[in-house]
């Protein structure tokens, strides 16, 4: 019989690969009163005019992009951990909202969208302000 033995520094970079490759998930927080809900989401380095908020009847979709940083040739670059790459989530509330009343801020790598409950059911997108 014979076996073929992985190296672990093998099985560590097929893992370095798969997680550079996965979309990122960015973590949220979500907050509800009797109106409306608050949605707060964690995209550090990420631009301004890359985030994208998209919201239905009671789902909202937030995508953002994180680019790569592009080096010159005066300073090489020995380490870097960043990711770069698409981030999104999705939420679905147990109420429709009201899209006409969505707000979304952008600061200090904080997404915060402040949406009104409401009954209506169509699409629309969501300026974002800085």
């Amino acid at each position: 019989m014979l076996t073929l033995r992985q190296s672990p520094f093998d099985l560590f970079e097929r893992l370095e690969q798969q997680m550079a490759t996965a979309e990122r998930v960015p973590n949220a927080e979500i907050r509800e009163t009797d109106t409306s809900y608050t949605v707060r989401l964690e995209l550090p380095g990420v631009d301004h005019d890359s985030i994208e908020v998209k919201a239905t009847d009671r789902n909202l979709v937030i995508t953002a992009e994180r680019t790569a940083n592009s080096s010159d040739d005066t300073n090489a670059l020995l380490l870097s951990e960043f990711r770069s790459g698409t981030r999104s989530r999705s939420f679905r509330f147990p109420h429709s909202l009201d899209r006409d009343q969505l707000k979304a801020s952008y600061r200090d790598g904080i997404l915060e969208i402040n949406a009104v409950k409401a009954v209506e059911h169509t699409s629309i997108s969501v300026h974002i302000d800085s």
